[in-house]
């Protein structure tokens, strides 16, 4: 028998050159924004988040420091003392931080909810930020009123404490900011493509 009819009938089996084996790969799926199902928990977290604006005004009426003023017409027109009017700004710088930490609180206990974390879930919690302070605003002008209140009509030239007050609609941005920025930062540092909703 010739050497070319040898290799004609040579088996596959014989033969040493092997082909390798095709490398297994996992299907990877991609994670999909859940929205229908973290629609009622976004409702919690809204009105749970929300809820913090009554302690926050709380706080804030028995922090921020009253304004001095002196009675100067007999039918109660007031002026402020000396350097006692920079006690608005001081009002309103105080409040702006507390609206922050209140923020900072509410993105990061919002982000502890592994099963219900993205992007419906930060809305939730920057919406339920701005509720709160929006009710702290007007929860702590109303304790701050009944703090200063006064019993009876003060007389000419008397100095009174003057209730402390949040002249600016501006502060309001500052707790749903601080939320989604501690929030994203979080969500950033996470190494899994669905934030790691599936270990829940």
């Amino acid at each position: 028998m010739s050497e070319s009819s040898a290799g004609a009938h040579r088996s596959p089996v014989d033969d040493d050159r092997w082909e390798p084996f095709p490398e297994f790969v996992m299907p990877r799926v991609e994670p999909r924004v859940v929205v229908k199902a973290d629609l009622l928990p976004a409702v919690t977290i809204l009105s749970t988040a929300g809820l913090l604006g009554i302690p926050l005004g709380w706080l804030w009426s028995l922090m921020a420091p009253a304004e001095h003023v002196r009675i100067i017409t007999a039918v109660g027109d007031r002026a402020p003392l000396e350097l006692e009017s920079w006690h608005r700004f001081d009002d309103l710088g105080i409040y702006t931080v507390m609206s922050i930490g209140v923020g900072l609180l509410i993105g990061a206990v919002v982000w502890l909810l592994r099963e219900r974390r993205g992007p419906v879930a930060l809305i939730a919690a920057a919406a339920g930020s701005t509720l709160a302070s929006w009710l702290g605003m007007q929860i702590g002008s109303a304790f701050a009123t009944a703090h200063y209140k006064l019993d009876s009509s003060p007389a000419l030239g008397a100095v009174i404490a003057q209730a402390p007050v949040l002249e600016s609609s501006w502060v309001l941005v500052a707790a749903p900011m601080a939320t989604a920025l501690v929030y994203l930062l979080l969500a950033s540092w996470n190494s899994h493509d669905d934030l790691g909703r599936r270990l829940g």
